[in-house]
């Protein structure tokens, strides 16, 4: 019965999920900019919660309850607080002035906004190349969790080739169907029931558990009294640092985050969802890690090594089999708020940074629009083809395993050495086209080197690598991006065709 349970409400979730699409079919232009950014008609609520349910993948219910059930609730500073008002900064720094940009301008992405500031195709194909390079993974990633996590709910009933391919196919569906505008409106559904779903849990759970509070904190104090107080080996300020600024910097330049910069309806939206977002954060992360920390205290036990998670295990223990349900069905809808994002920008970055300027510049609105649905199927289907092949383990189970989680964890900081350098870019005049590619491809050669190849770093495939004065590798290479970008740009030339004035003049009319 459970089973039956469980899949009516995901199969339920996709249909409301493809009705949203088809709703916001009815009223999308057969225009590109109308598919990639809803033709900029975002207000408050839907940019806001389209960041969030974006960004939240099965993280929020799985990994970050993990992390904060194997180390201890720190892990709320660095996800909840700091990346929350960090992001929140970068949100007006950076998207404050691509709105602006692409208010004045038209941009649909980051990379035609600097290959058009620096007057180069290289730099626009550069950027997308260097942000599908990190993409690809993530997709895999959240299609790998979807298929595992259908086969696990349903005890092998429905296998993980059948279960990612389903949850892809009404992925390729609504995104192909409605563009950004159905996927805006299905994650503010989304995110405003993982907020619903996962306070809910928290208060189960501390209503079921005999002693309340003074119950978890005593099994805390008695097993990890080190979780009642903060700092430990693995919460130092430097890790904490390099997490919290290697992920928000990264988030910044996530496509599927950064392309939403150019969405807001109106400067007040923009400035009023920043403003907001720290506090969205902070209501969603800090109940989802509690849960976590709290399986601890209660003496519940979970091999996080061997993929199982606490989060169920703590459900499956306190609240009844159909809630536990729908919190988990709710995680797999996260994986698909994240994916079905992705698939779109992805499309975008290809279609219109990389085959348009380099293949062919004449191609029409129309005939980018068809392009750019044809772009999402093939990003999807070569994505579950890939997470086929790596859940077959093709490199057997240990290698595949620990190389698909690492490149996803490194995707933070591999898309981080973006942020400095177009940073500079937007805000300094002086800044040359040869400034930007060299202080990218410094940052992205370096951070590579150090985690893929051993003769180099230590090639172990995570955010740090290593530590060197107590800071990870992503921090150093994002220093490097930015003194390479401003030292070559200071002994460089402007391209003739760039458009420094334009992108300078702001605010003078």
């Amino acid at each position: 019965m459970t089973v039956g349970l469980q899949m009516g409400i995901i199969i339920g979730y996709l249909f409301v999920a493809l009705g949203v699409g088809l709703a916001a079919y009815r009223v999308t232009d057969r225009a590109a900019e109308d598919f990639y950014l809803a033709s900029r008609t975002f207000g408050t609520v839907v940019l806001l919660f389209t960041v969030f349910a974006t960004l939240l993948s099965a993280f929020t219910f799985f990994g970050g309850p993990d992390t904060a059930y194997a180390f201890g609730p720190e892990w709320i500073l660095v996800m909840g607080l700091m990346d929350g008002l960090i992001f929140a900064v970068l949100w007006y720094v950076v998207g404050y002035k691509q709105w602006l940009l692409g208010q004045r301008y038209g941009y649909v992405t980051l990379g035609e906004l600097l290959g058009d500031r620096f007057g180069s195709r290289a730099i626009r194909a550069l950027v997308a190349g260097v942000s599908l390079f990190w993409l690809f993974p993530y997709v895999m990633l959240q299609q790998i969790g979807a298929g595992g996590a259908l086969s696990a709910l349903t005890d092998g009933t429905v296998p993980f080739v059948a279960g990612a391919t389903l949850i892809t196919g009404f992925m390729i569906v609504y995104v192909v169907l409605a563009g950004m505008r159905g996927i805006a409106w299905t994650d503010t559904l989304q995110g405003a029931f993982m907020l619903l779903a996962v306070w809910s849990a928290l208060l189960w759970v501390l209503v079921a558990v005999d002693g309340g509070i003074g119950t978890i904190n005593a099994g805390l104090e008695a097993t990890n009294p080190e979780f009642l107080a903060l700092g430990s080996e693995f919460y130092t300020a430097g890790t904490m640092l390099t997490f919290a600024i290697s992920i928000a910097f990264g988030v910044a330049m996530f496509p599927q985050v950064n392309q939403r910069f150019f969405t807001a309806s109106s400067e007040t939206v923009l400035k009023r969802s920043f403003a907001l977002w720290p506090l969205l954060v902070l209501l969603l992360f800090v109940p989802a890690f509690l849960l976590g920390t709290w399986g601890r205290g209660l003496g519940l036990e979970a091999d996080i090594g061997a993929g199982e998670s606490i989060l169920p295990v703590v459900l499956a223990e306190y609240t009844p089999a159909w809630f536990a349900a729908l919190v988990v069905a709710g995680a797999i809808a996260a994986m698909m708020s994240s994916s079905d994002s992705m698939l779109l920008s992805g499309s975008s970055y290809f279609t219109r940074d990389i085959y348009r300027p380099l293949v062919d510049k004449d191609l029409s609105e129309t005939g980018e629009d068809r392009l750019g649905r044809a772009g999402v199927v093939v990003f999807a289907v070569g994505a579950l083809a890939a997470s086929v092949w790596a859940e077959a383990e093709a490199f057997g189970a240990a290698t595949v395993g620990s190389i698909l989680v690492g490149i996803g964890d490194l995707a933070f900081g591999g898309f981080a050495q973006l942020a400095l350098p177009v940073i500079v870019a937007l805000y300094w005049r002086r800044t040359t086209g040869a400034g930007l590619v060299a202080g990218i491809g410094a940052s992205q050669a370096v951070y590579i080197a150090f985690n893929f190849l051993p003769e180099v770093g230590v090639g172990s495939l995570t955010l740090f690598s290593d530590t060197y004065l107590g800071w990870g590798i992503s921090i150093y290479c994002m220093l490097l991006g930015l003194v390479v970008t401003v030292a070559v740009s200071a002994t460089t030339t402007a391209n003739p065709e760039a458009n420094v004035d334009d992108h300078f003049g702001l605010g003078a009319d």
